[in-house]
């Protein structure tokens, strides 16, 4: 038993930790390590407006303008004037960010795609692991928060339609943990696709277990791909940050062409992802190509490693010097805009839930996520939701709790039908409901992910859980609520491209809003939200 259970370690979890142990006792679970978060991969930076020729005014436009008609204004304004104060809080507890050449107190910002200034905070190219330390550090030192590693969430408990808390698998023994009030905060599902670079862990778990709870799901058909990740056989999808395109590099195809003037003129490669990651699929389209290429050898060998180190030393491992001429990246699936669906202050449409950073859909977003929102979006909202439960926690009152300790089913031993439908939902999905998507490829996806699903949860009503059987129980749901909610955009629109529609339609301004059909796992549409 305990105030707050927070599902997940990166930058919302441990924000709001910190927060809610001023007036609780705070349990974070994460499956993996405590560091083992999308947070940690993040590289560019986060956004917020610290410079003196920038104004909210223009970040909120830039965010607009991203989300191609579909972000909540109100979010948007909310989210952009409070990030520089959530941004100094990050800097009391510690965050080292990178600062002027002088070492005065400017920020030394750097520019990515779809900004029209130069507004990201950031530590070289390792921004995500630097708050990540610090936010670990401060948690880890305060009493009133406990942090447990390798929990894997199984559901979340419900009592009289209300969220008291989880079931977790730890040491193969399924505890029930309950809570006054729950926190999902266990980021995105890029392991959905193929090729993505999301680490490991992002499988979608929270908005699954959101929606077999009965919460609202929205904008699942809008998937970022980022345009740019290291192509090379023995790199595991090596995220090359939006930020060297900022500083000037430049795409080429497989003929040395700078391709992006035909898609983009006035932005070039400083375009929205959307936009740079679909010129990029249609250059290797049109060339046969497995890869196009990234040159920024131009800014010269100090600059790189000084700049990106992190990349730099990567990419030279892997045989590219990035210094001495051009290197091949594709794209991989990034990040999604879509989640459980929530209101200002983080709260689900499931009494006692809340969701924060990647798993939710605040609004912030729309249609295209502005490159490095995310890790703003995510520390604002951290303290929303704190405002939000500080009034709410003093009436909750959990009765019936039950023994901690189960034992449920057999264990699988067959584990080559795990591993085969897991490596089957990734290949269909990047194929079929990729970053160019048709009517036919979205209803073969479809047909064939449903017989997985119910596959799959055969397999966890005979078999005791395990990490892999949960997590492919997960990405199989994700998978038909991205397919169901792409089906029913006729349009082409942000992060969502189709050859049915390619216009943008004015009659499909609206958010598509899901629901799970009573006991069922079938997906319902159960209503649109108009922008």
């Amino acid at each position: 038993m305990t105030d707050f259970l927070v599902i997940g370690s990166g930058i919302a979890g441990l924000s709001f930790a910190l927060r809610a142990a001023q007036i609780g006792q705070v349990l974070v679970i994460t499956k993996k390590s405590d560091c083992d978060s999308a947070t940690n991969l993040a590289q560019g930076g986060l956004a917020a407006v610290m410079a003196a020729d920038d104004s909210f005014d223009l970040h909120i436009q830039d965010t607009l303008n991203a989300g191609a008609g579909l972000c909540d204004p109100k979010v948007v304004e909310f989210v952009v004037t409070e990030g520089p104060a959530r941004l100094k809080e990050l800097i009391q507890i510690g965050a080292r960010f990178q600062r002027g050449k002088d070492g005065a107190s400017e920020f030394d910002l750097g520019r990515e795609g779809g900004h029209s200034r130069r507004r990201i905070v950031h530590a070289h190219d390792l921004t995500g692991k630097e708050i990540e330390r610090a936010l670990l550090e401060s948690c880890r030192n305060n009493p009133h928060i406990e942090l447990r590693e390798n929990h894997d969430c199984i559901d979340l408990l419900l009592e009289n339609g209300r969220c008291v808390g989880a079931t977790v698998l730890a040491a193969d023994e399924i505890l029930s943990v309950y809570a006054k009030i729950t926190v999902l905060c266990t980021g995105g599902a890029g392991k959905v696709y193929q090729y993505t670079c999301n680490p490991d862990i992002a499988t979608g778990d929270g908005i699954a277990m959101a929606f077999r709870a009965g919460a609202k799901i929205s904008n699942m058909e809008f998937f970022q791909f980022h345009p740019t990740c290291l192509y090379h056989r023995d790199a595991k999808s090596f995220l090359i940050s939006e930020a060297l395109r900022g500083e000037g590099a430049i795409l080429l195809n497989k003929a040395g062409e700078r391709f992006m003037r035909k898609y983009a003129p006035e932005m070039m490669e400083l375009a929205t992802r959307d936009t740079v990651a679909r010129a990029i699929d249609r250059e290797m389209k049109i060339s046969g190509s497995e890869s196009v290429y990234l040159d920024i050898s131009h800014k010269g060998k100090d600059f790189l490693e000084k700049r990106f180190p992190t990349i730099y030393a990567f990419c030279k491992q892997a045989g590219y010097d990035i210094s001495q001429g051009p290197f091949p990246v594709v794209p991989a699936a990034h990040y999604l805009c879509g989640g459980v669906l929530t209101d200002e202050c983080g709260r689900t449409s499931v009494d006692g839930l809340y969701a924060l950073g990647e798993c939710a859909c605040t609004g912030l977003h729309g249609g295209n996520r502005l490159a490095s929102n995310s890790l703003l979006e995510a520390i604002v909202f951290a303290e929303r939701a704190f405002i939000g439960c500080k009034r709410e926690l003093p009436a909750i009152k959990i009765a019936g709790i039950e023994s901690g300790r189960q034992q449920r089913g057999k264990k699988i031993e067959e584990k080559v039908v795990i591993n085969h439908n897991w490596e089957l939902i990734r290949k269909i999905m990047w194929n079929y409901v990729g970053i160019v998507r048709s009517d036919r490829r979205l209803i073969l996806a479809g047909r064939r992910i449903q017989e997985i699903h119910e596959e799959i949860s055969s397999f966890c009503r005979e078999y005791h859980p395990s990490t892999d059987l949960l997590e492919l129980r997960n990405i199989g749901i994700v998978s038909l609520l991205i397919i169901k909610a792409a089906q029913m955009r006729k349009e082409s629109r942000g992060l969502h491209y189709t050859v049915d529609y390619p216009e943008k339609s004015d009659s499909q301004r609206f958010w598509n809003i899901f629901q799970r059909n009573g006991r069922d796992d079938e997906i319902c549409l159960i209503g649109r939200k108009y922008i």
